[in-house]
Parts: structure tokens; sequence; C-alpha cells
């Protein structure tokens, strides 16, 4: 496993509606708040920085479940994801540029992996079942945003990251070939 280049610690607080305390190496980050509607479903959840651009994330109309998008308070679209089966546990994040994959951590470990698909891992969320809090390693650059939007989409589905995720394979083009004599 590489080093990781940044770690998060994401102190919980609240029961339906939480509040997600988030600390870099250099102290605080910001604060995320996950709202949910009548019927316990997470709708929304708002970003807000010590400084810097308040972030919105926000349930997409739909069927599915982790179908949300994220946004500035500008309006700027920043990505979306969406998962594409009610029993497959991938999510697809797209941001405009490159495809990201939300998988389960391989083993018996609550948490998620943001993969690239040339590159492998990109960050690696663990979050406790019994302690209110999160951990997050960042292994190659990645924005800071898109970590927030894996973080916010795992929180949710926490529970189900705990059955075992398939180890991913690097695409075909990135498989090294011998050369011939």
């Amino acid at each position: 496993m590489p080093q990781a280049i940044a770690t998060y610690t994401i102190r919980v607080s609240g029961i339906l509606d939480t509040r997600h305390e988030i600390q870099g190496d250099s102290g605080p980050l910001g604060v995320l708040t996950i709202r949910r509607n009548g019927k316990g479903v997470i709708v929304a959840g708002r970003y807000e920085p010590v400084k810097g651009e308040v972030l919105a994330l926000r349930r997409d109309p739909g069927l599915l479940r982790s179908q949300f998008s994220l946004w500035t308070e500008g309006r700027e679209w920043l990505g979306s994801s969406l998962r594409w089966s009610f029993i497959g546990r991938e999510i697809a994040l797209s941001t405009g540029t490159k495809p990201y994959r939300l998988v389960p951590l391989p083993g018996f470990h609550a948490g998620w992996r943001m993969v690239a698909p040339k590159t492998g891992d990109m960050a690696r969320i663990q979050t406790s079942i019994f302690r209110r809090g999160s951990r997050i390693e960042v292994f190659r650059r990645v924005d800071f945003e898109l970590v927030l939007f894996a973080y916010f989409l795992g929180w949710q589905l926490r529970l189900e990251s705990l059955w075992p995720g398939r180890e991913v394979e690097p695409e075909a083009e990135n498989l090294p070939t011998t050369s011939r004599a």
C-alpha cells in the first residue's frame, strides 16, 4: 500500500441529523452536516469550511440509492454519484474529467476505497461501527471536495461495507506486457 499524503480525522455527533467535524494535519478544516427527512432518509448535506467556499450535497431525483450531486454555493457542479443496482455495492463517481468508483474495503473492515480506473487506490475511508468517528487516508493527489463527497456517500452505507469487498483489478491497458524478442 502506498504512503498516505494526507490524513483526515472526523468526529461525529448527533443522532439523525449528524454533524461531522473534519480535522486535518494542521487543525480543523470544517463541518459537514447531514440532514434527513421525516422518514429518516438522507436528503442533503452542507460542508462549511473554516475558510473557503461552502459546498452543498443534495439528493438527485430517482429511485436508486446514493444518487447525489455536489455543488458549490455559487451553483458550480463538482460531481455526481450513481449506484447502478440495489444489490451491488459499487458507487460510480463522475466529475466531468475522470470517473472514480467507491468500493468496500477488502476483508472484514468497515469502510470504503475510492478507486481511479488506471491508477488504483486514491483514498481509503475507514469508519467504525461502535465509535463515532472516521479516518480518511489520501494516497494520490485528488481534490478535497471529491474526498469529502466520497466520505458523505460512504457514511450513509457504512454498515454495507462490513462484508468484504472484492479486489479491484487494474484496467487491461495498465497491465505490463512482455516484449517480443
